[in-house]
């Protein structure tokens, strides 16, 4: 069988063995809409994956990436990530954590350097020593530990160098 289109101006013939060619037509364009929606400003800046260990899940060992991280269960070991990471209500960690920010919702032992911000809320409990820029305290919460907030890194490192000369000149005077 074959397949062939004469030209307009000669009559088609078609017999039962020579089948008409059916021509499709072509696909109208598709216009592009006016205005694109664009992509929210957090997802660009923020390509980042998150990792959630939920209840019931227990684990032990050394955390690292650049993910944000939500802990629903219990860690123990070193939480070292460029992300967020949440505690959530009901979580213990057990940890020397480092992280971009932190909100704690469970309960932490150990601790805890942000270097942005960290969020106390209501039902979190922190034993352990905590730092970062800024810090969150909700009404309800609990810690136990040293804190330092606000303070920038040179000052921090200014503060540190005075006190072992404090604490000589307070063993110098007993």
């Amino acid at each position: 069988m074959a397949l062939w289109k004469e030209n307009a101006q000669n009559e088609q013939r078609t017999t039962a063995n020579e089948p008409i060619e059916k021509i499709a037509p072509e696909p109208a364009p598709v216009a592009a809409p006016a205005n694109p929606i664009p992509m929210r400003k957090e997802n660009v800046a923020k390509d980042r994956q998150d990792s959630v260990f939920g209840h019931g899940v227990t684990i032990e060992g050394k955390m690292e990436g650049d993910g944000d991280v939500r802990i629903a269960g219990k860690f123990k070991g070193d939480i070292h990530i460029k992300g967020n990471l949440n505690i959530e209500k009901g979580a213990r960690v057990t940890a020397k954590i480092n992280a971009e920010a932190v909100t704690i919702e469970g309960e932490i032992e150990g601790t805890v350097v942000a270097t942005a911000q960290v969020k106390l809320l209501e039902s979190g409990q922190v034993i352990g020593d905590l730092k970062a820029k800024t810090l969150t305290v909700a009404p309800g919460s609990r810690m136990r530990g040293n804190v330092e907030f606000g303070w920038s890194e040179s000052e921090s490192a200014k503060v540190a160098n005075l006190r072992p000369l404090e604490a000589g000149k307070n063993a110098s005077a007993v």
